[in-house]
């Protein structure tokens, strides 16, 4: 099993963002929302994402970031999405993008 990192992109009083690599390639996106007894995710990841690999993400998530923060909960709910990155879009970060080479044209 890869050593999953999960690097922080964002986070507000009730949610946090993280950018999920493995061997120093991204594998997916996480996205947590704490609830007063529910934690509540969406997990993206790429679309030949087997269901252990899958299974084995949502454990890691579970273990190292929900129960870090929040012991105490009720339920974790994860909704899945898998299928392909389209793109990152902004109104401010065109020139970012063009240099990280990521598909999308910047705009919304």
């Amino acid at each position: 099993m890869p050593r999953y990192n999960f690097e922080r992109e964002m986070r507000t009083a009730y949610s946090e963002a993280y950018l999920i690599t493995a061997d120093d390639a991204e594998i997916g996106r996480v996205d947590i929302h704490y609830g007063a007894d529910t934690v509540h995710a969406t997990l993206c990841l790429p679309d030949d994402s087997s269901e252990d690999h899958l299974q084995n993400i949502i454990s890691e998530v579970d273990e190292r970031l929900v129960m870090s923060a929040n012991p105490f909960r009720d339920d974790f709910v994860v909704t899945v999405w898998i299928g392909r990155q389209a793109g990152v879009y902004s109104e401010d970060v065109e020139e970012e993008l063009e240099e990280e080479d990521v598909e999308g044209n910047g705009h919304f």
